[in-house]
């Protein structure tokens, strides 16, 4: 192998050909195991939420198929409705073109083109991620299977009575005229503006302080226009005598009446509140209590409407309730409405008073236009009935979350379940499977054909519904549409229920749930049997990523690399902000001075499974990534140490006699423990502490002390054959084994070591991912061997620190005397006296005789076992004191300078706890390093 570790010399070439050989499809012959790949939007490119969370999915599979498993991780893209939309039309905007200039049929043809355009920067991603998805079943929610499963699903949901028509009121999004679910609702935080207006009170009623009106603060007072009543606690003692009466609804003169409802704070303003169910979720709920009509003012670009539309809760015409609007309001924007209701209400002295107020402006994500509560027709789906049986298969056992805290998420959020609004008022989608004829009555069916037929309607005119469905709704059949539902194919059969799903929380209401429901319905089976639930990827300061905060990072520039101005560019693209965009760049030129590294797919992986701790959100930190991309330079470089040792030499891997040293029986029986471990966490979804252990067992135990330990037998032409070849043969097997336990964190640089080093090894097989994941032989724990290295590693380390402290060159051999070794002590030093030696440079050990007085020494304990290393002719007593009274000296004045600032009086009461406590600690830290420096200088002086 190379000398040097380079990732980008090998990770697309064996992902070319792990692909080109089939070998991320099911081939396994044990039982099933499935995951699907929540389907990134066909819009964009990944980004480190899903980097994370492909890196987790992987790891299962990988580990999942060398367990036997017969595995399938499908792909897929999602069509992302709004999403998609808006970027052609945007396309289109450019070159002054509008969807309705080219009317439906071409504008979709548009949106096809641009998708396969686009399609592949995804796909491409997720290779270059080194994810062995398998592609031959790569789906996108409108390919033809899943659009017949969408359809089919609709229809049926319709035929139970789940689907239905009503006029409800939803989140509407006034820039692309469609209704969005909650998901695509972004609330801000905004300074505003809250009226207090009077509506005079009806029929000569007064309130308890005697005046003739109530005052009611709003925050949307050009709302007031379709008022239906004014709310009060029942218990408000001021307005108890007023509930059943009325108030003249200002400017219109419309009669409306003062109700009593549990949602009024009677500490919030006045306690009176406008109810306006047509525009305010709040108010709605309260509407359906009290039967209120809902007067809609608005149509759909938020312009008032000179004729209000009036409904009765369940959405049908009312005729009794006078809405007109007057004229000087009719087609105004809403926000322009807003200012002359105000100045009218001042005008009649109607205005109490405005106040400062913070808000939360709900605004679209996409649209960035303000979202507005807006009643209207729309395909609902009736949830409760369908919560019911995803609510019972939490309960059961048989879906399971992880961590199981969000089980309570989860039932929170289905028992209280409100209906789902499914349809969106857009071209690009699942067009609604429904017909209108003439007379506005309404048929479903699969096709046109279908319905013709089903309602013998014959040449009847009918017309389809122009909506979309909700892209959720597909989304939400995700895992069975795709195996080929709703015909029962072998690959529904072997491969449905799933095994595991992994997601945000975030989703775990839009989808996760959704995805139950309907699964449990249409298939009568669970979507999948546990839901690992990982926290949001933020920054290192724990910020969320976002565009505006620039501080969004792009895996591929992780594993890649870019030059510090791609990046600013790429940070700063598309930003209208000119002050925003330059604040930006200069955050980035200082966070990256350099740019970003190409670090290979290997080290982000590892990174992100090391900071998979169960739910919580991940603080990325690229020190990290530097610091796992040290640890694949480590793997690379053992490797080539074990190849130097072992090609070409006898490894006895045909049978022939071999002797195991202490040294080899501790690192296999340290092996069988970090299987056990390793198997253990990822059983338990514990990416974190299974990535942990493997990094402590690799570098810590076999690079940086087996292979140390291993040199003296290694290197000496005069040691045993058969111990030679034990120790070679577990130097390559030990290895071998390492890079199946790491494969799943780090499949490129374990794939290419394990070519170069199977033979060696007496492996065969043409790829690592198929190899057999290891399991541990409790036969070869061997306790013995582990206390006898232990022992032998403490001994080490304390002659190091000793070496260090007392600045005695690593290449000086020096004389150890122990005392008060027990027996154990005793053999251990017979046993392994030659390696230590070796391997600490020692020129003699000795043991200190009966009632003997040791020499003045640096000492070190292993157990109850003392070590002393005679300081006499070992260093420059005179130098050594000379440099001792320095640093003496300076830890003085450190102790005098942060104990006299304790000691002000003045400085204590000012400063800051947090301050007080860094100062004490720094002086319990000079005061102890001080005593130390003391000590040793007492015992140089007296050599």
């Amino acid at each position: 192998m190379d000398k040097t570790y380079q990732p980008h010399a090998i990770e697309t070439a064996l992902y070319q050909n792990w692909e080109a050989k089939g070998y991320f499809a099911p081939q396994g012959s044990g039982e099933p195991y499935t995951i699907m790949i929540p389907p990134p939007n066909v819009t964009g490119s990944l980004h480190m939420g899903h980097g994370f969370n492909n890196s987790i999915m992987d790891a299962l599979i990988r580990f999942r198929r060398m367990q036997g498993r017969n595995t399938l991780w499908q792909p897929g893209t999602d069509h992302a409705g709004i999403a998609t939309q808006m970027v052609v039309e945007r396309q289109l905007a450019a070159d002054g073109i509008g969807r309705h200039d080219l009317g439906r049929e071409k504008f979709l043809e548009k949106v096809w083109e641009w998708k396969e355009q686009s399609g592949g920067t995804i796909t491409r991603q997720i290779r270059r991620l080194g994810s062995s998805v398998d592609w031959s079943r790569e789906r996108f929610t409108m390919d033809d299977g899943l659009s017949e499963a969408v359809k089919e699903a609709f229809v049926r949901l319709h035929e139970d009575g789940l689907i239905y028509r009503g006029k409800r009121l939803v989140n509407w999004d006034t820039k692309f005229h469609t209704a969005i679910s909650d998901l695509e609702v972004e609330n801000h935080d905004e300074k505003g503006s809250l009226w207090n207006l009077r509506y005079p009170l009806a029929d000569g009623k007064k309130t308890a302080e005697g005046n003739d009106y109530l005052i009611v603060a709003t925050t949307r007072p050009e709302t007031m226009l379709g008022d239906s009543a004014v709310a009060v606690h029942p218990e408000d003692e001021r307005y108890k005598a007023l509930i059943g009466s009325f108030v003249e609804l200002p400017l219109l003169g419309r009669r409306i009446p003062i109700i009593a409802d549990d949602y009024c704070d009677p500490e919030f303003g006045t306690g009176c509140v406008k109810i306006t169910p047509a525009h305010d979720f709040n108010d709605y709920e309260v509407g359906k209590r009290h039967n209120l009509p809902l007067i809609n003012i608005f149509d759909k670009n938020a312009a008032v409407l000179a004729q209000a539309q009036v409904f009765n809760i369940d959405g049908s015409v009312n005729e009794q309730v006078k809405a007109s609007i007057p004229a000087q309001f009719a087609g105004l924007d809403r926000f322009e409405a807003r200012k002359q209701i105000v100045a009218a209400f001042d005008a009649a002295g109607l205005l109490e008073k405005i106040e400062d107020h913070a808000l939360k402006v709900p605004k679209g994500d996409r649209s960035g236009t303000v979202i507005e509560p807006w009643l209207t027709d729309q395909w609902y789906v009736s949830t409760k009935p369908l919560a019911e049986k995803a609510i019972a298969v939490v309960e059961s056992g048989e879906i399971q979350f992880v961590p199981k805290q969000y089980e309570n998420m989860y039932f929170s959020w289905m028992r209280d379940i409100q209906d789902w609004c499914i349809s969106r008022q857009l071209w690009w989608g699942h067009r609604i499977p429904a017909w209108y004829d003439d007379a506005g009555n309404v048929y479903v069916g699969r096709d046109e054909a279908e319905v013709r037929a089903k309602h013998n309607l014959g040449d009847a005119n009918l017309r389809q519904d122009e909506d979309v469905l909700d892209t959720w709704f597909s989304s939400g059949l995700w895992t069975f549409s795709t195996l080929g539902w709703p015909q029962q194919t072998d690959f529904l059969k072997t491969f449905h229920p799933t095994d595991v799903l992994v997601t945000g929380f975030d989703i775990i209401f839009f989808w996760v749930a959704r995805m139950i429901m309907l699964s449990t319905h249409l298939t009568g089976q669970i979507p999948f049997k546990t839901v690992y639930v990982h926290g949001l990827v933020r920054d290192g300061q724990g910020q969320k990523m976002s565009k505006s905060k620039g501080n969004v990072l792009d895996p591929l520039d992780i594993v890649d690399g870019i030059d510090l101005e791609s990046l600013v560019a790429k940070r700063t693209s598309g930003m209208m902000q000119p002050k925003l965009a330059e604040k930006i760049a200069k955050q980035t030129r200082a966070e990256f001075p350099e740019g970003i590294a190409a670090y290979g797919t290997d080290a982000l992986r590892f990174t992100n499974l090391a900071l998979a701790s169960t739910g919580r959100d991940i603080k990325f930190d690229m020190g990290r990534v530097e610091g796992y991309r040290n640890f694949c330079n480590k793997l690379w470089n053992a490797a080539n140490f074990v190849i130097e040792n072992t090609d070409d030499k006898d490894t006895g891997i045909n049978g022939e006699a071999v002797e195991l040293s202490p040294v080899d029986r501790w690192i296999i029986s340290a092996l069988q423990r970090c299987e056990q471990d390793v198997t253990r966490h990822l059983d338990a979804f514990r990416f974190d502490l299974a990535a942990q252990t493997l990094y402590e067992f690799i570098w810590d135990e076999y690079c940086a002390w087996y292979l140390e330990l291993v040199k003296p037998v290694l290197w000496d032409e005069n040691a045993p054959l058969e111990r030679q070849r034990g120790t070679r043969r577990t130097l390559v097997r030990v290895l071998e084994v390492i890079l199946r336990l790491a494969h799943p964190f780090m499949p490129f640089i374990t794939e290419e070591i394990w070519q170069r080093i199977k033979a060696q090894a007496g492996v065969q097989g043409e790829t690592l991912m198929l190899q057999p994941w290891p399991v541990a032989n409790e036969s070869r724990i061997d306790a013995a061997a582990e206390g006898d290295i232990e022992w032998v590693k403490q001994l080490m380390l304390g002659v190091r620190q000793i070496r260090g402290e007392m600045k005695i060159s690593m290449a000086k051999r020096i004389d150890i005397i122990v005392a008060n070794a027990g027996a154990e002590d005793l053999r251990r030093l017979a046993d392994f006296e030659p390696l230590l030696s070796k391997l600490a440079k020692l020129e003699s050990v000795r043991v200190l005789a009966a009632g003997e007085e040791a020499p003045m020494s640096a000492t070190t304990l292993v157990g109850e076992m003392e070590v002393l290393v005679p300081m006499a002719g070992l260093i420059d007593k005179d130098a050594e004191l000379a440099r001792l009274d320095k640093e003496v000296a300076r830890l003085e004045g450190e102790v005098k300078r942060v104990g006299g600032k304790l000691a002000n009086e003045g400085f204590v009461a000012k400063a800051p706890a947090e301050v007080l406590e860094k100062e004490r600690a720094k002086l319990a830290e000079a005061e102890q390093a001080l005593a130390k420096m003391v000590e040793q200088r007492g015992k140089i002086a007296a050599l």
